[in-house]
């Protein structure tokens, strides 16, 4: 994956300092019902002063005009959206694919709890330019509607959407993904960022045709569903990620000792969202490109060999 360089919008002299406790704060924002208008209080006490908690605003958020790694129009890829029937509402799919290729693995591409942004669209990219049927639901769509622009808009909508009716939103774009489109080899993978990791291990658990998942930095399951799982899994997990991070021996034990064919990685001093060059705060160039290494390899081998 490129690497890409943070891009703050003023010298680092002139900026205060993102310390461990911002990015908690901005975390619990993010993860928790916690409105803008206390968050940004919260914020300028931290900081010092309001002038330098809006200093910190363009470091914490999200910039998607930094998201286009690959361009919407890149000529190597063929691009569509499609919409397919769940049994909870229509599901809208953002399918990116080879130009030309013939038949192709499909990988399912699930968005953060901002639901389907630039940033995912490009990951989807990403994925097909390595020869895979990228599948990007937009899981706001579910009942008719859409990602708006608006991200509390947007994580809010999440954080009222049903977890099983997601889940069995995920295993119908699966199913789409294995038998629902004349260019797929049947194979199938599941690949989620924070909600979208959840999302990724409870399909795991779901689906038992599943070929693999790779939930980046997602939630566990209960324990007890381990012995459901059937797919390969490949799990990353920031080391700057307590909230998460917390499942994790649980989940991993249970994993073992169901038999569950599992990789775990620890990315030490990686902060949760890692992955997301559209952040300033969080994205880690290292760390994002040995997970996206490690998850190409690991998708070839399950979903190639």
């Amino acid at each position: 994956m490129p690497a890409r360089t943070p891009d703050p919008t003023r010298p680092a002299a002139m900026r205060p300092a993102l310390t461990q406790e911002v990015i908690d704060l901005y975390d619990r924002y993010t993860h928790a019902p916690l409105d803008r208008r206390d968050f940004l209080r919260r914020l300028a006490m931290i900081a010092g002063s309001v002038a330098a908690a809006q200093a910190l605003l363009p470091l914490l958020e999200n910039n998607y005009a930094r998201a286009a790694t690959v361009a919407e129009d890149d000529p190597r890829l063929a691009t569509e959206t499609v919409t397919i029937a769940t049994a909870h509402g229509d599901l809208s799919l953002y399918v990116v694919r080879p130009a030309g290729a013939g038949a192709l693995p499909a990988v399912v591409v699930v968005h953060e709890n901002r639901g389907l942004n630039p940033h995912t669209r490009d990951i989807a990219r990403r994925l097909a330019l390595e020869s895979y049927i990228a599948i990007a639901p937009d899981f706001l769509s579910l009942g008719g509607g859409a990602t708006p622009a608006d991200e509390d808009r947007a994580r809010a909508m999440i954080g009222a959407l049903d977890a099983g009716q997601v889940r069995d939103a995920a295993v119908a774009a699966l199913a789409y993904g294995r038998g629902g489109r004349p260019d797929t080899t049947g194979r199938t993978a599941i690949t989620g960022f924070c909600w979208g990791g959840r999302v990724a291990n409870d399909a795991a658990v779901a689906d038992a045709a599943l070929d693999a998942a790779v939930p980046f930095y997602g939630s566990q399951p209960p324990a007890a569903a381990a012995s459901q799982v059937r797919a390969r899994l490949l799990l990353h997990y920031a080391g700057e990620d307590q909230r998460i991070n917390a499942g994790i021996r649980d989940w991993t034990e249970a994993l073992a000792a169901a038999g569950v064919a599992y990789e775990m990685h620890m990315y030490e001093d990686a902060q949760h969202a890692f992955m997301n060059d559209t952040n300033a705060a969080r994205y880690n160039a290292d760390a994002a490109a040995l997970a996206w290494q490690r998850t190409i390899a690991f998708l070839d081998s399950a979903l190639k060999g």
